[in-house]
């Protein structure tokens, strides 16, 4: 039986705005692109063929995320033995222990992480900036 993916409506909405910023700067064909290697991505962690990090490297206790690369992004996701539920959709810039740090912060305080993944907003907005060194590279995109 295979497993489904699913995103959080953070992840969607983090992909309508990869996509709109990839049609003002590349075009609508670069978008539809972008769009479908990332989804591809997203099917292949639920076929289960994709290397990923937990994301307790990046923060104590959460073993729970994963994340892994697809293009210029990291995909930060929960996987489930009946499905994989994409948290969010994060810029290779952008500061991903911040991020993941923002979702412990929303564990301890909630009841579950699942009310956290339902409609997860990063703390402090969307700001990008650059990546700290001591972020691993996970092996480019797929």
């Amino acid at each position: 039986m295979s497993r489904s993916f699913r995103l959080t409506r953070q992840a969607e909405e983090s992909l309508v705005e990869i996509a709109h910023w990839t049609i003002q700067n590349f075009g609508h064909r670069q978008a539809d692109l972008y769009e479908a290697e990332i989804i591809d991505r997203c099917e292949a962690i639920a076929k289960g063929t994709v290397l990923s990090r937990s994301c307790s490297i990046l923060v104590d206790d959460m073993e729970e995320l994963q994340f892994t690369r697809a293009g210029e992004h990291f995909l930060v996701f929960l996987d489930q033995p009946d499905e994989v539920i994409v948290v969010e959709i994060l810029h290779s810039r952008s500061d991903l222990p911040r991020h993941v740090a923002a979702l412990m912060t929303l564990k301890r305080t909630s009841r579950q992480l699942n009310f956290a993944l339902q409609g997860f907003v990063p703390v402090g907005g969307r700001n990008v900036r650059q990546r700290p060194q001591d972020v691993p590279d996970i092996g480019g995109s797929c």
